[in-house]
């Protein structure tokens, strides 16, 4: 019934405003907008595309029969040091013991490139499409330059409807990120440890409300296990993502303080998550329950100048694969997933040629109970930027991790795998500190 809803509001919406339409002529036009490039291709920070978009084009409209095209190009030099040989727990870079060896590691490489489509039909009707080449986050197999970490691939695409202007009511279909909580970072290149851990990106069709200080939003997804973050079970024991049977809800309202103070207050509900496997945790493999999720959050900002923002997410049900049931290991009890994140940054100079911001961030990945090995990873990152031209920036960061837990066999494999079953490669007590120096051109 739900689908068959979604679906009549659609279309329902398609005849609505092109009942409003006019004719149009043949001529169009190819856009370069390199502020509105940076803000649907920024990786990091405001994470809703969708309604990064809308509230853009309530601003500052693009031309009718127009597309935009955009760059994005982030080249980073980093440097690591760790207090346990190849256990790198910064999530930046892939971890992997075919590419982070020995106690330290540094590179100067290019971090990721992304391209943008962005078209607007008409005043109501828009598409967005996302071209992403990432090695150095790539899931592929090898060491960077391997040709399976070195592919492009179609990392968002989605087309909206709707203008806020005229009704309070938008709809998207497509492939984009899951309005579930407050996964942005105030970090100028580090995404959160809450990113990392509940941020979903699936196929599915969102609709939002947005008027009154209030907006909700509610996405129906594709269920299966191959997309990040979010995976509920299709049958057959298959992770491929053949069936409508996930779905994101939230809601948030605005309060304004003052005129220039305000604050922000939400919730949102994941019905399928990434932590329902059984032991031994094989990450993008089926599960055979789902394990939803929950997640409260706020932000406080004074104007343009200051963000404070916070927020705490978890699962609703044990997961199950972080029990080992082999000694010595199965001293330790199968534990919800749950992650924390709090963080501010202030801009300073706003009106001038270069904008400056300074931010810190707190966020963590809890996975085990106390004294576990893989109990937690926390992350701390101290960040400076300027951005140019609202759409160029250069950064520097200063990052600490604590605990090392990645979720492929958190808590231990099989004896065909790399690691017996009484053996972990989490380990708690490893830590890893850097920096990194970086920049994102937009164009």
């Amino acid at each position: 019934m739900s689908k068959i809803i979604l679906f009549i509001f659609l279309f329902a919406s398609c005849i609505t405003y092109a009942q409003d339409s006019t004719k149009y002529d043949k001529k169009g036009s190819i856009e370069i907008n390199s502020a509105l490039s940076y803000k649907m291709l920024e990786p990091t920070q405001n994470l809703r595309k969708v309604l990064v978009f809308l509230e853009e084009q309530q601003e500052n409209k693009l031309p009718e029969k127009s597309l935009t095209i955009g760059t994005s190009l982030i080249t980073i030099f980093d440097y690591q040091k760790s207090n346990t040989d190849s256990k790198f727990a910064y999530l930046m870079r892939h971890p992997t013991s075919s590419n982070q060896i020995g106690h330290e590691v540094s590179e100067a490489v290019i971090h990721s490139f992304q391209m943008s489509l962005t078209g607007a039909v008409n005043s109501w009707l828009f598409m967005h499409s996302e071209i992403l080449y990432n090695p150095e986050q790539s899931f592929g197999t090898g060491i960077i330059t391997d040709l399976a970490r070195n592919q492009l691939q179609l990392r968002k695409g989605f087309v909206i409807i709707g203008d806020l202007d005229k009704l309070p009511i938008y709809g998207a279909i497509g492939k984009m990120d899951a309005p579930f909580g407050q996964t942005g970072s105030v970090s100028p290149f580090t995404n959160s440890t809450m990113w990392h851990a509940f941020g979903g990106l699936a196929y599915g069709a969102q609709i939002g409300f947005k008027k009154w200080n209030i907006h909700t939003t509610v996405m129906a997804a594709q269920g299966g296990a191959q997309f990040r973050a979010m995976h509920t079970p299709v049958g057959d024991s298959t992770n491929v993502p053949s069936l409508i049977n996930n779905f994101v809800a939230d809601a948030n309202y605005t309060v304004n303080l003052t005129e220039d103070w305000s604050i922000n207050v939400g919730g949102s509900y994941l019905h399928g998550t990434s932590y329902c496997h059984t032991f031994p945790v094989k990450h993008f493999e089926p599960c055979d329950e789902r394990n939803p999720a929950y997640t409260y959050y706020a932000n406080l900002k004074y104007g343009k100048h200051l963000l404070v923002k916070g927020g705490f997410a978890k699962t609703l049900k044990i997961w199950p694969g972080t029990y080992n049931p082999t000694p010595p290991l199965n001293i330790y009890e199968a534990a919800k997933v749950s992650s924390l994140d709090l963080g501010a940054n202030y801009n300073f100079n706003l009106k001038g040629k270069i904008m400056w911001t300074v931010s810190g961030e707190f966020s963590n990945f809890k996975a085990g109970p106390s004294g576990a090995p893989w109990e937690r990873q926390n992350q701390i990152v101290a960040g400076f930027s300027g951005l140019i031209n609202q759409s160029s920036k250069l950064f520097i960061e200063l990052f600490r991790t604590d605990g090392y837990a990645p979720l492929n066999f958190i808590s231990g494999s099989d004896p065909y795998l790399p690691f017996p079953p009484g053996v972990t490669h989490s380990q708690r007590d490893a830590f890893s500190h850097g920096v990194v120096v970086g920049c994102q051109i937009t164009l």
